[in-house]
């Protein structure tokens, strides 16, 4: 999808955030209705999702490691935990999100790749639980 096509920047946001981070978590932060959002969430949805994440130059795959490695590096773990999340719902494999920890060692240092390390298998359960309750499955034991 091009920065330029398929609606308002708000609306091509509103359509990207829910797929990188799932109904529910857009649903709980305001979900498509631009007034029930925050104006930082709305500010949120139509630049950093409807022109920055919407650009055709990198697919959702190839933002969401550069964007896992980004929090990384910053120490975000609020939003690490939500786009690693969607770096899963994107396609990277649990291997290669693990990966990006080890990756962050050489640039950002054993605290902060240990910490990322602790988020990243923290989402990792939560979506295997998820997924099982989906399909009907236990949570593991």
């Amino acid at each position: 999808m091009s920065e330029t096509t398929g609606g308002s920047a708000f609306e091509r946001g509103a359509r990207m955030r829910r797929q990188v981070l799932g109904a529910r978590h857009v649903d709980a932060n305001g979900g498509s209705d631009p007034e029930a959002m925050t104006p930082l969430q709305r500010m949120v949805t139509e630049f950093g999702w409807g022109t920055v994440w919407t650009r055709e130059e990198l697919a959702p795959q190839q933002r969401s490691l550069v964007t896992v490695a980004m929090l990384i590096a910053l120490n975000r773990p609020h939003e690490l935990r939500l786009h690693v999340k969607g770096a899963l719902r994107n396609g990277l494999t649990e291997d290669a999100v693990r990966e990006i920890a080890v990756h962050a060692v050489a640039y950002c240092g054993f605290p902060a790749a240990i910490d990322a390390s602790r988020v990243i298998e923290d989402v990792i359960e939560q979506v295997r639980a998820e997924a099982g309750s989906e399909l009907g499955g236990s949570e593991p034991s």
